[in-house]
């Protein structure tokens, strides 16, 4: 195929959010994998400013996003925002975390009328905010952890937060965990055993939102995770468990996107009966949040119970990740699987009425 007919495929990554290394390394995985016969690929890269660039193949190979930031002058193509358009024809945002993924970047390319992978602005802004997606989940009959909401602002009160002090005694107990609201990739964790450690919880979480979530500690569950392909029409992958760091207590940032850094089983090790309403329970999710492409649902298994810890909109993308072993079940390769979401992507914004 002739470059001019090729569709122009803007591979956006990077960011400022606390996850925006594993969004360089999925970026350069999509930029390497994705079939260069079908797409023109142009390496996109959101600076700590969150200006874009259009970047070349030696600065996509640097090690961290300061590395590839502090050679962009010289070395870079600056794109201001409404350029866009005369540059790309679909966006693959492979982002995590605040701006990218949460709705904010949707919504720019909605108004320059750019077709992009993944959910649209409000599914996107759900997906991201545990606390309001918790509250809708519920009513809709899906199991999500115990949890209390905690503002900054009455933190900060002395005699209001004695008062949730002793809600969280009451109503969630020890151990619990504490973790900002709109934040990803276990960021701003911690696994609180004693009420006397609570406090400096507290402020390690509130580094990264205004809202904290207080969550039960649930133990004697495996954790499994499941994506769910496709727009109108849901098929949900084979579920791969995912095994905790014992001595943390929840699976970290390296454990989730790092070769060898954690165990990956697919398909799980459940029964047939569990495995079904694993399934069910996530294209449910899905269907309530509106969620498409490719979203990945967490969630925990608990004497035979499902609980719905979260769901992520743009699932990483790096080549150890969970999402390409449960493409691998099903005869996809990455390469097939990366294309599949475009053409999703292309599907989802077709017909559409409004944003996405």
């Amino acid at each position: 195929m002739d470059k001019k007919n090729k569709l122009r495929i803007g591979i956006i990554f990077g960011g400022v959010s606390s996850e925006k290394e594993v969004s360089l390394e999925g970026g350069r995985n999509v930029y390497y994998k994705i079939p260069a016969e079908k797409y023109e690929k142009i390496p996109i890269f959101v600076d700590s400013k969150l200006k874009l660039w259009r970047i070349n193949d030696f600065l996509i190979i640097q090690n961290t996003t300061s590395d590839l930031e502090a050679l962009l002058e010289g070395q870079a193509e600056k794109i201001p925002y409404e350029k866009l358009p005369e540059l790309i024809d679909f966006a693959f945002i492979i982002g995590h975390g605040k701006y990218l993924e949460d709705g904010c970047f949707q919504g720019l390319l909605e108004i320059l009328n750019i077709p992009y992978n993944g959910s649209g602005v409000l599914a996107s802004a759900l997906g991201m905010d545990k606390y309001a997606l918790r509250k809708i989940l519920t009513l809709h009959g899906i199991k999500v952890p115990k949890y209390l909401a905690v503002y900054d602002k009455d933190w900060m009160d002395p005699s209001s937060a004695k008062i949730i002090k002793e809600k969280i005694k009451k109503e969630i107990g020890f151990p619990c965990l504490v973790k900002p609201s709109r934040e990803g990739c276990s960021t701003g964790i911690t696994v609180v055993k004693e009420e006397k450690d609570l406090d400096e919880a507290m402020k390690k979480a509130f580094i990264w939102d205004r809202i904290i979530l207080v969550d039960e500690y649930i133990e004697n569950a495996i954790e499994i995770t499941c994506s769910v392909l496709g727009n109108e029409e849901l098929e949900a992958l084979p579920l791969t468990e995912t095994p905790w760091q014992q001595n943390l207590g929840y699976l970290t940032l390296l454990d989730k996107f790092l070769p060898g850094g954690a165990e990956m089983i697919t398909p799980a090790r459940l029964d047939e009966e569990t495995t079904k309403k694993a399934k069910e329970t996530a294209i449910k999710v899905c269907q309530i949040l509106n969620l498409k492409g490719y979203p990945r649902i967490d969630m925990f298994v608990r004497n035979g119970e499902i609980i719905v810890l979260e769901p992520n909109t743009l699932p990483g993308v790096t080549p150890s990740t969970m999402v390409f072993h449960q493409a691998a079940e099903v005869g996809m390769s990455p390469e097939e699987f990366l294309d599949k979401i475009i053409q999703l992507g292309l599907e989802a914004h077709k017909n559409k009425k409004g944003p996405l």
